[in-house]
């Protein structure tokens, strides 16, 4: 009577919570690493840019051996993997250790506990309440932003930054190992059931969803979509986007200490930047059934150019916190616009490929700014050629969105 694909989404949520929320520590543990170690800004920020780098390219790579071993593999090594880098900190000396475990150790962890790794469970276990099943999963990741950050940053105030990489680690590794070994299973076949509400036996290929023939001749390959002018805005839509979500991520909080913030507060205030993350993912998945994905785009990058422009102006506590919060709400906007507008543009037979491609330009273009903000950082002393710099760059996103052609595009020699 109790369905069991409730257990593996509850299970995704909570590994979730624990990998998304400890993805954004590294921002109230930012000042006091570079403060033990008496780095300047930029190696760190160096280290969170090796971090994204390795975390795009380690997801296709994750998805290829989830295909090939299923999930529960990936999950239990790659929880193992993310303990280990998070242990690692807690002993290192030196930049390269750092870069090791925290650039490269890690990240390799969290291309293997992605969203869009759960996204594939879950959607084998979900046939019918998918969308809904999926967006749970997500709100994990939101929600554990939240308390993780808050739960870190008193760890931090009260014992160092390495008691909170400690108990990251430990926590990601129950979680993920108990999880991954006891409760999560690759399809309902493999224990005789079927999805959810489906009461018929899968067709050949599994729970996948079927393609219409047709559009196997109108979808677009990744090389022909590169052909035509709405990819490479989209593409630069997204470079972008990812710039402005890990900046925040990794800078917000030493930014708004320069300020003269308690830490806590600032700590408070990056909690709530992933709260509301959830709230805008949500909006989005309404606006864009309703008005279609140039306009949330094209609002999205506007807003996010007049907040910049507000803490350029104004560095004080209520605007940062409307700051983080105005900001927050636009972080996953663009989430699922990715997938429902390259299908509407290219068709569904070489989404995967084409929405991978985009989401490691994604995350580079993230770890890049990250990388930028830290060396203009130490050459001029403060964030504000950083936040011009983003405001621009966000007017040009806007603009970039409004000159895509939401409209099914065709191969040339077609």
């Amino acid at each position: 009577p109790f369905f069991y694909g409730w257990l593996v989404l509850a299970s995704a949520f909570a590994i979730l919570f624990l990998v998304q929320g400890s993805r954004a520590i590294i921002g109230v543990t930012f000042k006091p690493i570079i403060d033990e170690f008496a780095w300047s800004r930029e190696p760190i920020s160096l280290a969170v840019f090796l971090n994204m780098t390795v975390f795009a390219l380690a997801m296709p790579l994750a998805g290829r051996y989830y295909d090939r071993y299923g999930a529960r593999l990936v999950i239990f090594l790659s929880s193992l993997l993310i303990a280990i880098g998070f242990i690692g900190l807690t002993l290192i000396d030196s930049l390269p250790g750092f870069l090791f475990f925290y650039g490269i150790l890690t990240a390799i962890g969290f291309g293997g506990t992605s969203v869009p790794l759960f996204a594939a469970v879950i959607s084998h276990w979900f046939d019918s309440h998918r969308g809904f099943a999926v967006s749970l999963a997500l709100a994990g990741g939101c929600i554990g932003h939240y308390f993780v950050v808050l739960a870190s940053t008193h760890a931090v105030v009260l014992y160092s930054w390495r008691t909170a990489f400690l108990i990251c680690g430990i926590l990601i590794f129950l979680v993920g190992g108990v999880m991954a070994v006891l409760v999560i299973r690759n399809r309902p076949s493999d224990m005789g059931l079927f999805p959810y509400r489906r009461k018929e036996s899968p067709r050949d290929g599994d729970e996948k969803t079927p393609i219409h023939p047709t559009e196997k001749t109108a979808g677009l390959s990744l090389a022909e979509a590169m052909k035509t002018r709405s990819f490479w805005l989209f593409t630069t839509v997204m470079f972008v986007c990812g710039g402005g979500d890990f900046l925040v991520l990794t800078h917000l909080v030493p930014m708004v200490t320069d300020f003269g913030i308690p830490a806590r507060t600032a700590g408070d205030m990056l909690a709530w930047f992933g709260l509301l993350s959830f709230v805008g993912v949500l909006a989005a998945g309404r606006a864009i059934d309703l008005i279609g994905n140039k306009i949330p785009i094209v609002v999205t990058f506007l807003f996010r150019f007049f907040l910049f422009v507000m803490v350029l102006k104004y560095q004080t506590v209520v605007s940062f916190y409307i700051f983080a919060l105005g900001f927050g709400f636009t972080q996953l906007i663009t989430a699922p616009i990715t997938t429902t507008l390259l299908v509407k543009l290219y068709g569904f037979p070489h989404i995967g490929f084409t929405s991978g491609f985009i989401t490691t330009i994604h995350h580079f273009g993230g770890g890049l700014w990250v990388w930028w903000a830290g060396i203009i950082f130490d050459h001029t002393g403060d964030y504000r050629a950083t936040l011009l710099a983003y405001a621009a760059a966000a007017m040009l996103a806007s603009m970039c969105g409004l000159l895509i052609r939401e409209k099914r595009h065709y191969s040339i020699s077609r």
